[in-house]
Parts: structure tokens; C-alpha cells; sequence
């Protein structure tokens, strides 16, 4: 079930979130800037995985802190083409193959319900209608509560 909601992703009662980044994303931007204020050994723990594992956009990486929520890591955006550069734009491809890995995480760790904003819209560049049609199809049936993040409310709890 995927519900549209307006509130702080941050305050989400959801067991997990999600969210769009690219593969040696600095995290400096928007929700990723957010959960790596709030969560610093996610963004350390991060850097550690891109270096072993150098993931690619499509591939989804799973974390858990010892406070919060589960964390979930999209790589929904091409990496920078430089050292210390900017992250690429979204592709909707890419975008598609990490909701298929969200899908697969879900399943396998018996997530409870997850939240996630309008995936790859802000800092990634797609356009929500164009990105909605592939949550539903890949989320849609998975048997939890899909919380999406449409309007973002700084402080404000969503009616999830």
C-alpha cells in the first residue's frame, strides 16, 4: 500500500527510510544532508562500503545505527565525474533497478513499513510524474505501508 503524505520524512513513524544518493555521494544536499546530520556513522559507514564494494547507479545498500531507523541507500544517480565533484543527474533506468533492490531488501529483512521522498526529483532532476509510476509498479504489492514524502514539512509529523 503507498500513501502519499506531507510532513518531516525525518520524524516518520516507518521502520526504515529510503532515499535517492549516488555512488560517492558527499551527502551534502537535501535528505541525505539531513540523515547525515542526524545519523554520522551512516555517512562514515557509507564511505567504507563505496570503497569496498564501489557500487554502481541501480544497486542499493542497506544500514542500520544503533538509534532510528533502518536507512536504505538508493544509488539512483550517476557518481561525480571527478574527484570531489558534484553527483550526476538521475536516470529513470538506474532509478528503477534501486526500487527492484528496495523490493528485494524489504522481503528479506522483513521491513515493517518504509518512507521514502519523491525519489531523484530534487538533486537527481526527474520529474515526480515520470518517477511515481515506477514506485507503484515496484512497491505497490509489497504487503507494508510505503510512505512517499510528496510535501515536505520541516518539523511536522505526516498523517502516515
Amino acid at each position: 500500500m503507498i500513501k502519499e503524505v506531507t510532513g518531516d520524512i525525518l520524524l516518520t513513524k516507518a521502520s526504515s527510510i529510503a532515499h535517492g544518493i549516488a555512488p560517492n555521494d558527499h551527502f551534502d544536499n537535501g535528505l541525505a544532508l539531513s540523515l547525515r546530520e542526524r545519523y554520522p556513522d551512516l555517512y562514515k559507514d557509507f564511505r567504507h562500503y563505496c570503497k569496498v564494494h564501489n557500487p554502481k547507479p541501480g544497486d542499493a545498500w542497506s544500514w542500520k545505527g544503533a538509534k532510528g531507523p533502518k536507512v536504505i541507500n538508493l544509488f539512483t544517480q550517476v557518481p561525480s565525474s571527478g574527484h570531489g565533484g558534484h553527483p550526476g543527474k538521475a536516470r529513470l533506468n538506474d532509478v528503477n533497478h534501486s526500487l527492484k533492490e528496495l523490493a528485494k531488501i524489504a522481503k528479506a529483512e522483513n521491513l515493517e513499513s518504509i518512507a521514502l521522498p519523491k525519489l531523484a526529483t530534487g538533486v537527481g532532476g526527474l520529474d515526480w510524474e515520470d518517477v511515481k509510476p515506477l514506485m507503484d509498479a515496484q512497491l505497490g504489492d509489497l504487503g507494508i505501508p510505503v510512505f512517499v514524502y510528496t510535501n515536505f514539512v520541516k518539523d511536522i509529523a505526516a498523517r502516515e
